[in-house]
């Protein structure tokens, strides 16, 4: 048997509950104070529930999702056994979160998000290129209060409100670069045209069925990323040239590009096949340099992004995650 012990520091005082285990290395109380600063949302006298704590307890709904103000306190302040701790009712907590509002949080985000993979990383690049994907997100709903229903409207089939996410995501890492959020009814390609300026031409952008269009095509390729990105397959494009290994060059809203057609079948365990067809577009046009073989298998890290959306959705170990363990 083996046993392990540490320290954790916390702040002191009103400040103590705001600490939330490992992750408060990562949002740290200095970066948390500086949001404040910068948004204007410190406190403007010391009181029993501080902004800086206001933000942890923010955090933490995210990791309970589940439960209720009063059980993401309890949680918040887990490894604070023998402190002083004040014990907020549910609507004091309500308040504290209504008074930081969106833009601390908003401005955390911007700090935090972006690329974590380093230049001598694995499986994040393909040759001098950074893989990142768009991806959008439609299943996200939120409480059916008017207010909700006013900015996003009611859901097409009846019940809850729903928020469309869009993200730019790093593949190898499922790091979130950028998100943007709102009504379903703009649509993704809306959504994603608003997230061209963190592209850049060190990246190669990944991305499914719809993202074709001729318009945003041409907007992606202006930023001087690469693509390969997956096409409709009623669409109909010129052969301008016919290449050894099958692709051919063609075009897109002006962009020059070649075209990968593949067909993929998938054998699971349980005996069962699929079978389908990819019709592939890429900048990459030079079939020797970047053989189509290899960019049906570069295709598929696409789903990277899937599986950064369902791990958003999938309910945490909260045993470990608790603060102070």
């Amino acid at each position: 048997m083996t046993t392990i012990t540490r320290t954790v520091t916390v702040a002191a005082g009103r400040f103590a509950p705001g600490h939330l285990g490992e992750l408060t290395a990562i949002v740290p109380f200095e970066l948390v104070d500086a949001v404040l600063k910068e948004t204007r949302t410190v406190q403007r006298r010391l009181r029993d529930l501080p902004s800086r704590v206001g933000v942890y307890l923010l955090l933490a709904m995210c990791l309970f999702p589940e439960v209720g103000y009063r059980l993401v306190w309890d949680k918040l302040t887990a490894g604070l056994a023998g402190m002083p701790i004040v014990c907020p009712s549910t609507k004091a907590l309500r308040d504290l979160r209504r008074r930081l509002g969106s833009a601390p949080v908003r401005a955390l985000f911007e700090v935090l998000a972006g690329p974590l993979a380093q230049p001598t990383t694995s499986g994040v690049r393909f040759g001098p290129f950074r893989t990142v994907s768009f991806d959008g997100c439609s299943s996200i709903k939120v409480p059916d209060s008017e207010r909700n229903r006013d900015r996003l409207g009611r859901c097409p089939n009846g019940g809850y409100p729903q928020v469309e996410l869009m993200t730019l995501v790093e593949t190898g890492t499922r790091s979130v670069i950028a998100a943007v959020f709102g009504p379903t009814r703009r649509g993704e390609i809306s959504y994603a045209t608003a997230l061209l300026e963190h592209l850049g031409p060190e990246m190669l952008v990944l991305w499914d069925r719809g993202f074709d269009g001729n318009d945003f095509f041409a907007a992606v390729h202006a930023t001087g990323a690469q693509i390969l990105g997956r096409i409709k397959h009623r669409r109909r494009l010129p052969v301008l040239h016919q290449l050894a290994d099958s692709s051919y060059l063609s075009v897109i809203g002006g962009v020059r590009v070649r075209i990968i057609e593949a067909r993929v079948s998938i054998h699971c365990s349980d005996g069962s096949t699929f079978d389908g067809s990819y019709r592939l577009a890429t900048t990459l046009v030079d079939a020797d340099r970047y053989p189509a073989e290899r960019l049906v298998f570069l295709y598929h890290e696409r789903w990277e992004h899937e599986s950064a959306y369902y791990a958003l959705k999938l309910p945490l170990d909260r045993e470990h995650l608790e603060t102070g363990t």
